[in-house]
């Protein structure tokens, strides 16, 4: 585990930004595996202006995005593929018929998870995947459990993960209970992961997740065991190390 330590969120940003900038020159067909909230989103503005100044080309590049809510139809601007375009896709020159994202319209959810494990099988896996951190550890939407998940798969969301998600709504009754979520196995088979997090209300947990016993019960302390990790996070985030 490398671990980069940034002073701000926008440092944080830029910081990450330069690694997936760095895997985009480096193989320019790649496979990222993307992540939506609030943790990234200065990671994707710092990618437009590397895109806007003529330093990257996303014509080749192919996404799989991590998650989406079960039941919220693709118009819905609180959808994951509505958040990707948003803050992304529609800004820079990726192909769209390229990127990825669980369809969550689909309510055969076995059908949908099979379908979605196969899109990752054939792109020959993950070249870098970005992950935020969650409140309880998650990552994607695997949740604390008695086992860590392998593929694709739908999930019932946990209360703290629908408190942290209501601000996003209009009210907390309108925030999904269901999501369909890549699971850990494709993201550990990824050749890179990096994380961002920022804030020092993630500061206990990054101590736990990264510091502590690997366990399902905090998904995220699996990520010690891969290879290829790297947590980029700022000062506050990093407080409790």
């Amino acid at each position: 585990m490398r671990i980069i330590s940034a002073k701000d969120y926008e440092g944080m940003s830029l910081q990450c930004a330069n690694l997936i900038a760095s895997q985009i020159m480096l193989k320019p067909d790649c496979v990222l595996g993307l992540a939506t909230g609030g943790s990234p989103v200065g990671t994707y503005k710092e990618l437009i202006a590397k895109y806007e100044r003529g330093e990257l080309d996303f014509s080749r590049v192919k996404s799989v995005n991590l998650d989406e809510y079960v039941g919220l139809d693709i118009n819905s601007d609180q959808s994951y593929i509505y958040f990707m375009r948003s803050n992304l896709f529609d800004h820079v020159n990726i192909d769209l018929a390229n990127t990825n994202v669980p369809c969550g319209t689909n309510m055969d959810a076995e059908g949908e998870c099979a379908r979605y494990d196969e899109v990752i099988r054939s792109m020959g896996g993950i070249d870098l995947q970005l992950l935020g951190l969650g409140p309880n550890g998650h990552i994607g939407f695997n949740e604390p459990d008695d086992h860590f998940p392998t593929g694709t798969h739908k999930v019932s969301l946990t209360e703290a993960t629908i408190q942290a998600n209501k601000r996003f709504f209009e009210k907390e009754e309108d925030v999904p209970r269901f999501a369909y979520t890549m699971g850990v196995r494709d993201i550990m088979q990824a050749k890179r992961v990096v994380m961002v997090v920022s804030g020092e209300g993630k500061a206990e947990i990054v101590k736990k997740a990264f510091f502590g016993p690997v366990t399902p019960e905090v998904p995220a302390s699996i990520l010690q065991l891969h290879p290829d990790f790297t947590l980029v996070a700022d000062e506050a985030a990093l407080s409790q190390l």
